[in-house]
């Protein structure tokens, strides 16, 4: 067995920092935004969710509260019970990123639930005994929570969104995304409908 040559120690020791030197200038250029960006939108994406399960599973309890005290609200009651029904019929796993029309839907189901809880809440204004439950106001105080939480998780979700889009549109981003990442695609998102969509709906009791 041949023993390596010193000149073979010697070419082996500089190429080693070469190639930490390349790696570095690489990260530097960006080649890790995207998977990292990508990452972003998937975990801002499952807060999204999060928040809307969290305010379908306050409705329940809430349509039967109000039940309570306003059985003859009943159209307005069945109206928010349809809304909450279509808005968690609709699949939300990650493929929905890539599907703007399946998006726009989920958002359409869920500002079409948030108009229905609107009108039962301008419904308690005419029960006073409803406004002063208890736990009634635990509900308003967890819902109201809950839309604010609702409109920070939209928030970051769409600055994410952005973000990685740009950077697949933009140099040097677009460049990796040819060689490395060709296989990602651009994210849908969110599409304001409202003047005051980055704004959390007001709940009043």
């Amino acid at each position: 067995m041949q023993t390596p040559s010193i000149s073979f120690y010697r070419r082996s020791f500089w190429r080693l920092p070469s190639l930490m030197a390349l790696v570095l200038l690489l990260t530097g250029c960006g080649i890790n935004n995207i998977p990292t960006y990508d990452e972003r939108v998937t975990a801002a994406w499952a807060q999204v969710e999060n928040q809307y399960q969290r305010r379908a599973d306050l409705i329940p309890n809430l349509v039967e509260t109000v039940k309570g005290f306003a059985a003859q609200e009943q159209e307005t009651l069945t109206a928010v019970i349809e809304a909450r029904s279509k808005a968690t019929s609709i699949q939300v796993d990650e493929s929905i990123l890539n599907n703007p029309e399946k998006l726009q839907q989920f958002q359409q189901a869920q500002g079409e639930l948030s108009s229905a809880l609107s009108r039962l809440m301008a419904v308690s204004e005419r029960y006073p005994d409803l406004k002063s439950n208890q736990n009634f106001l635990a509900l308003q105080s967890q819902l109201e929570g809950t839309e604010n939480r609702i409109a920070v998780a939209r928030r970051d979700f769409i600055q994410a969104v952005e973000q990685y889009n740009t950077e697949l549109r933009t140099f040097p981003g677009k460049i990796w995304h040819s060689i490395l990442y060709s296989d990602l695609e651009r994210r849908a998102n969110f599409e304001a409908t409202t003047e005051n969509a980055d704004e959390a709906p007001a709940v009043e009791f």
